[in-house]
């Protein structure tokens, strides 16, 4: 079953960006990535998603029940963490999680503790004592305090420090095991390629590809890098299917998506000393669909 549908969901703001035609869906306990750089569209698909705005057409649904007529309903099952946090400044840590729980009309205050600890959060300080990294905290655990079926993280760990960011990864692999399904954005490749089953890439408002990381990853790309004992003409390898060509005097290197034996011919034409073939990592393969548009 589909926790999310997003159906060519589109919201226009005169003539500022936001999103045209949007469409992916995510699967029950799936940790689903959604990834591009900032201004590309993300918060607006999310704030769409959860009728906070409302689209200009286009339809979704959480949980198959439609966002707008089901809004009231659906929240209660989840859990969202927005880019920015803003908290009234003169509550203590505490009250404004207990607050925030009173929504859920069920006892959270064992689960909180849990998660102030493993956040190392303290409790009795007051919301305008904290620092950047500390609020962002607050935001994680009253996202995650009522067990909720859908968690939505909108840049997530922006303001944490690599070892918080480290536990929140644990902590949300450790929600996923137990069954929520994970909506991630994010403009870091490395946290998407650590935690999600497949992404999709969005870039000035519209979906580029939505893809299983593996795939990204596997079958598509290989990235080369060829040594010759004199200069090298970057031209020999001007064949389909390799991107990115960079050459510098006796070394060439790309990335190649297709048939390997092409580029093996290709190499086998010419005088070696050496030769690397390697998997590209996201960032690589990210900025190729970048450059291709």
């Amino acid at each position: 079953m589909n926790v999310i549908e997003i159906n060519n969901l589109t919201k226009t703001y005169g003539k500022s960006r936001g999103i045209t035609d949007i469409s992916f869906h995510v699967e029950q306990g799936e940790i689903f990535g959604l990834i591009g750089p900032n201004g590309a569209g993300k918060s607006t698909t999310i704030r769409t998603l959860l009728s906070l705005i409302y689209p200009t057409s286009g339809s979704a649904a959480i949980f198959g029940k439609d966002c707008i007529k089901f809004a009231p309903e659906i929240k209660k099952e989840i859990g969202y963490l927005p880019s920015e946090v803003f908290y009234y400044d003169n509550m203590k840590v505490k009250d404004l999680l207990k607050y925030s729980a009173s929504f859920y009309k069920k006892d959270c205050s064992k689960r909180m503790k849990e998660l102030a600890e493993i956040m190392d959060l303290d409790l009795n300080k007051r919301i305008d004592d904290l620092s950047l990294g500390n609020k962002k905290k607050v935001g994680i655990v009253q996202g995650l305090l009522h067990e909720p079926k859908l968690i939505i993280l909108d840049e997530p760990t922006s303001g944490l420090d690599p070892l918080m960011q480290q536990k929140f990864f644990e902590l949300l692999e450790e929600e996923n095991r137990k069954g929520a399904t994970i909506l991630f954005s994010s403009h870091i490749l490395s946290e998407v390629q650590r935690l999600c089953n497949r992404v999709a890439i969005i870039k000035e408002g519209r979906i580029v590809t939505v893809e299983k990381i593996s795939t990204l990853q596997e079958n598509n790309y290989k990235k080369f890098k060829v040594e010759a004992p004199s200069d090298l003409d970057p031209q020999h390898f001007n064949i389909r299917g390799v991107n990115n060509l960079k050459a510098k005097g006796n070394q060439v290197s790309f990335l190649f998506r297709g048939n390997i034996n092409t580029v093996l011919k290709k190499i086998a034409e010419i005088e070696i000393v050496n030769l690397w073939i390697e998997e590209p990592d996201l960032e690589e393969i990210f900025m190729h669909y970048y450059e291709k548009e």
